[in-house]
């Protein structure tokens, strides 16, 4: 499949490589996993519910004749329970080459906490992804490259607070707004990406390739049934929407490509299809980088869990 200039017959041979797409059940996640699984990778579906995911791991076997593609248990609003798949995962004594951090929870109508009390979009889209790609760094193999792949959204720049992030209000229900929160943690899966590539150069993790991407807009079954999405806005969103294929070629791109390495790509930005682009400037913020990185931190560790590796 050829898509602006890049296509799936462009991914290199992933035979050997093990990789971790989170929300692999479904939409972005699952045609994802499903190229991965393809080219001969060892995928792993890091999902919330066992009857959705063996399902797709039968199909994703059956699609590819991968057999080496299995289902982990992992809710990424529950801190424990991202505790709880890093401790497997890490006990297994495998190597990570690409952790897809892609799943994500679309604008809840209501105000919604957490297990860990956190507001919802923020403890799945990212204090999870935050804590799981911490816990997950002993795994990244010393001798050769890897991939940390985070997916935002154009929603960063169209629904974000114009600070980028509300480092007062991320968890005050008063003021919620579910497409506001939604951008801000949009805006915060960039953040996350920057500082974590700064931190890990400085602390001699020059084989990891740190990278966010926009997916463009897709035809998901979450983006259609959202209740936010009146008949009015889904009409027109299915107008521009594309297929789930071609949603994950920039993912796929920024996971496997040779372009990031040969390129030097760290810490950036790919809008679709596997177009380097530029952040809004609040994603773009190096100090709010920071300032959210030691929020995610404190969040973390008042709730009783500190992760064995945190780049300090």
């Amino acid at each position: 499949m050829f898509f602006g200039g890049y296509s799936f017959e462009q991914v290199p041979n992933l035979t050997g490589k093990v990789a971790i797409v989170t929300g692999a059940n479904a939409g972005l996640g699952r045609a994802s996993a499903m190229e991965l699984a393809r080219k001969g990778a060892h995928v792993i579906l890091a999902c919330r519910t066992e009857s959705k995911a063996l399902p797709i791991v039968e199909e994703i076997k059956k699609e590819t004749g991968n057999a080496n593609v299995e289902f982990m248990e992992l809710d990424l609003s529950s801190i424990k329970s991202v505790e709880r798949f890093s401790k497997r995962f890490l006990e297994r004594g495998i190597e990570l080459d690409i952790l897809m951090n892609n799943a994500a929870i679309l604008m809840p109508p209501t105000f919604t906490l957490s297990v860990d009390q956190i507001e919802m979009q923020l403890a799945t889209n990212h204090i999870g992804h935050f804590l799981l790609t911490l816990s997950l760094i002993p795994a990244f193999p010393k001798d050769r490259t890897s991939r940390i792949v985070n997916v935002s959204s154009r929603s960063h720049q169209l629904f974000a607070p114009k600070c980028g992030f509300d480092l007062e209000n991320y968890n005050n229900p008063e003021t919620y707004n579910p497409w506001v929160a939604y951008g801000q943690s949009k805006v915060a899966n960039i953040l996350f990406t920057q500082e974590l590539q700064a931190r890990l150069e400085a602390a001699g993790y020059d084989k990891i390739y740190v990278n966010a991407l926009n997916p463009g807009a897709v035809a998901t079954d979450g983006a259609k049934q959202n209740p936010l999405m009146s008949s009015v806005k889904t009409f027109f969103f299915n107008l521009i929407a594309v297929p789930q294929t071609k949603g994950a070629l920039t993912q796929i791109y920024v996971a496997t490509s040779p372009d990031i390495e040969t390129k030097n790509y760290r810490g950036q930005y790919f809008d679709p299809v596997t177009r380097l682009s530029t952040p809004s400037a609040p994603a773009s913020d190096k100090e709010l980088a920071k300032k959210l990185w030691e929020l995610s931190v404190k969040l973390i560790r008042e709730r009783g869990y500190d992760a064995e590796w945190v780049i300090s």
